[in-house]
């Protein structure tokens, strides 16, 4: 919601913040291909699981430094980044809490749906 209202006001109206939602798309995709194929029974740290969470982790900051860029380029204005940047902060906060509920590998996952 702060995403569309950081474009559609009409004293900000531009659309290149949408581009924002690319990032949301990217940014569980890294994390839930290695959780196909990574064993989870092993207790030590996995390459695979490591660079997905890198992976992750700079998709996630480029979705936060975008608006930044777009704000300095005098493309959108700081509201709008202030608008874009609040609202990416919640979508990435529901992902996460999205993996934690279920992430665990028991009777209530999401992978059994």
């Amino acid at each position: 919601m702060f995403l569309m209202l950081g474009c559609a006001l009409p004293q900000y109206n531009q659309y290149w913040p949408l581009f924002v939602l690319f990032f949301y798309i990217l940014s569980p995709i890294p994390y839930c291909i290695a959780r196909r194929l990574v064993d989870d029974t092993d207790a030590t740290s996995n390459a695979c699981k490591e660079l997905a969470i890198f992976l992750t982790t700079g998709i996630v900051v480029s979705a936060f430094g975008l608006p930044i860029v777009f704000a300095r380029a005098e493309l959108i204005y700081w509201g709008a980044c202030a608008l874009v940047l609040t609202g990416n902060t919640v979508i990435f906060a529901t992902i996460l809490g999205f993996f934690l509920v279920f992430g665990s590998n028991d009777d209530f996952s999401w992978q059994q749906w």
